[in-house]
């Protein structure tokens, strides 16, 4: 590898997550919702130092996930006219929608980059009850109680079927890991050449229902990558959910020559008990984090030759 790819290989990529399928508008005001305000927020966390933007849909009015692919061409469509950041398309969806809705926005939008999710699990949020004094919205809390008896379902059956439809429009899969089953059934893919590598995964630590978010939990899931994937074999990410796990996970994802997901998805605090104002906020801190620890920043465009993307220009929006 010659000194520059090296250089680059050597940067920190990193991904914010806009407006997810789990938080709630009632838990912060500053949640965007709109595509105008999705797609704004992207271009502002872009400004911040993201390479790329992990995006969601939601209902203009009510700002409940949706799978309507016309929000989603709004979306999208707004983000590539305003910058070159790297658009990750969920397949994730939010609590109760099917494989089917979560997943017909690969072949709609032929995206670089689309989240792949490597197992069922429990996957609550079910506790937010408690916290929220005023609802903004009816769907908001039998949304989050009904999850308390939910099964994220991802099956082996939907896992071929979302990265067949993948493949069939090349999208890189970002395998998404909550626990380390995922990590034992992205291995049991690999070996039965359904997923070739190299793969980019992305740990996630914190959800109720998956892996906690202590330091040892994320030296774990690399160490069993490590084993069963091979540490040539793939590239990784984190997600530490909730404050201070999101800086917390992160700051040690960076150190450990991983990438990292900040965003109002994921975590709502700047820091103990102060809403962050913007995804771009959330961005800035991790930058500084980043550089007080010697890791560039990398580009969209660095970040699309380290995942091996196909390119801004061959997606289908």
């Amino acid at each position: 590898m010659l000194r520059r790819e090296r250089e680059i290989m050597d940067k920190l990529i990193i991904t914010t997550a806009l407006t997810g399928g789990v938080t709630l508008p009632s838990q912060t005001p500053y949640l965007p919702v709109t595509p105008e305000q999705i797609a704004q927020s992207a271009f502002e966390a872009y400004q911040a130092g993201a390479a790329v933007v992990h995006t969601h849909a939601r209902d203009p009015v009510t700002g409940k996930p949706s799978t309507d692919p016309a929000l989603f061409k709004d979306i999208i469509t707004r983000i590539k006219a305003k910058c070159n950041v790297v658009i990750n398309i969920t397949t994730g969806g939010g609590l109760g929608m099917t494989v089917q809705d979560r997943v017909r926005v690969v072949p709609t939008f032929k995206p670089e980059l689309a989240s792949l999710n490597m197992g069922s699990m429990n996957f609550s949020i079910h506790p937010a009850v408690d916290r929220i004094k005023e609802f903004k919205f009816d769907w908001e809390k039998p949304y989050a109680e009904a999850s308390k008896d939910g099964v994220f379902r991802n099956t082996f059956a939907d896992m071929e079927f979302i990265f067949k439809t993948m493949v069939e429009n090349n999208v890189k899969p970002e395998l998404e890991v909550y626990d380390v089953g995922h990590l034992y059934n992205t291995s049991f893919l690999i070996r039965r050449n359904v997923i070739p590598t190299p793969v980019h995964l992305q740990f996630v630590t914190g959800v109720l229902g998956g892996i906690g978010n202590n330091y040892q939990d994320l030296q774990y899931l690399q160490a069993t990558a490590d084993r069963l994937i091979g540490k040539e074999n793939y590239t990784w990410s984190v997600i530490g959910v909730g404050y201070p796990a999101q800086f917390f996970i992160g700051t040690l994802a960076t150190i450990m020559g991983g990438h990292v997901r900040v965003g109002l998805e994921d975590n709502l605090f700047i820091e103990r008990g102060v809403l962050a104002k913007s995804n771009a906020e959330l961005v800035s801190k991790m930058v500084r984090i980043a550089k007080e620890l010697g890791r560039e920043i990398a580009t969209p465009d660095e970040a699309r030759q380290m995942l091996h993307l196909k390119g801004i220009e061959n997606v289908g929006y």
